[in-house]
């Protein structure tokens, strides 16, 4: 009988200890110890100034309570901690993919010493340390802080930046949406556009809401408030109202689009997944001279009628070969939420593969019954 190996704790003791430090680092009710624990699935617990963290990443959880003690002459914020989780479990997902691809000999050949001892199977990998990727562009917003924190999200805002028209494709929580707004404020402020339209197709998701009272803007609200979240973040609240006023920002419902010549604008289309193929193509050729377009969608929430066709499916497949497009995929390593959205998005997609792969079974199982009787 095989048993399994026990994992050793790993052991945090801060340097120079420091009180109000230990305090911003566990945050308020050890929020931030909490969070840690259950990004990385480690079982932390502490006495006193010592810190014993136990679990398969450990060393990654020691990490992050190393670089955080080390900044924590200030309050941390949760989101601050967050986001550090979200780059470690990118660099977890790349450091997993690299150790499973079949190494050349070129490689092997090429490889420095310091690479090989890394790569040796015998040897645990390196905790990667947490810090700004010189490669992700750099975005003139309010917040600036705001990067690209995993691989995709850094060659998403790339795409947008050099091509006219992108597509972003991913479960919720990746900053699809987030990450095209800022990039729509920072041509703004570079003067690479003269105005931002945002649209959305009006539909409910799932429910049936009736006729929304107020103006065209007011019925069109309740639809772009992710879009509006943003933009209050990015510019300030009082800006963005003035911005509205003087139609540097434009709300534009899809069902209007049609017609128009969208010149020297910075185009967003959010929720693409529950345009049909007919909407998404007029969308497309709005597109005039000196403008970006940026479509984001999830294709795993639709809510169109099941005997429509999500016009982002059919872009996908269509524009796929188009020269000057790009598509920017997600999954749930770029979650930029609660971790716990990370997981739920795993465990949705396995139960979808598995039905996926069953449904031929049970097809064939009811047709042997159907020619039984």
């Amino acid at each position: 009988m095989k048993t399994k190996t026990p994992v050793q704790p790993h052991y945090f003791v801060p340097e120079p200890l420091d009180n109000a430090r230990l305090a911003h680092l566990c945050g308020p009710l050890d929020e931030n110890l909490r969070q840690i624990s259950s990004a990385l699935d480690v079982t932390i617990f502490r006495r006193g100034e010592k810190f014993i963290v136990s679990g398969h990443n450990a060393e990654r959880a020691v990490a992050i309570l190393d670089h955080f003690y080390a900044i924590a002459n200030k309050i941390v914020p949760i989101e601050e901690v967050q986001l550090a989780l979200v780059e470690q479990r990118a660099s977890m997902h790349a450091g997993n993919a690299a150790a499973l691809a079949p190494e050349t000999p070129e490689a092997s050949a090429t490889a420095s010493p310091a690479t090989a001892r890394a790569a040796s199977p015998r040897q645990v990998a390196p905790v990667p340390a947490i810090e700004i990727d010189i490669n992700s562009p750099v975005l003139k917003t309010r917040r600036a802080d705001l990067r690209g924190r995993t691989p995709h999200q850094i060659r998403y805002l790339r795409n947008i930046l050099e091509h006219d028209i992108s597509f972003g494709v991913g479960p919720a929580g990746t900053g699809k949406t987030y990450l095209a707004v800022a990039c729509a404020v920072d041509a703004l402020e570079r003067d690479a556009v003269k105005r931002i339209i945002l649209t959305r197709p009006a539909v409910e998701a799932g429910e049936r809401l009736g006729f929304l009272p107020g103006d065209l803007s007011q019925k069109v609200d309740p639809y772009l408030r992710p879009l509006y979240d943003a933009l209050y973040d990015l510019l300030g609240f009082d800006r963005t109202q003035k911005m509205f006023e003087k139609q540097v920002i434009e709300i534009a419902p899809l069902a209007y689009m049609r017609g128009r010549t969208l010149n020297h604008a910075f185009v967003i289309l959010d929720e693409a997944q529950n345009t049909t193929v007919e909407q998404m193509k007029m969308f497309l050729t709005r597109i005039g001279f000196g403008s970006k377009a940026v479509v984001t969608g999830d294709v795993t929430q639709v809510d169109l009628h099941k005997s429509q066709k999500s016009g982002l499916v059919d872009a996908i497949q269509v524009l796929k070969e188009v020269r000057g497009i790009a598509f920017s995929h997600f999954n749930s390593e770029d979650v930029v939420r609660h971790p716990l959205v990370a997981r739920i998005v795993d465990a949705y997609e396995t139960a979808h593969n598995h039905e996926a792969e069953i449904a031929p079974l049970l097809k064939a199982t009811a047709l042997k019954n159907v020619r039984k009787k």
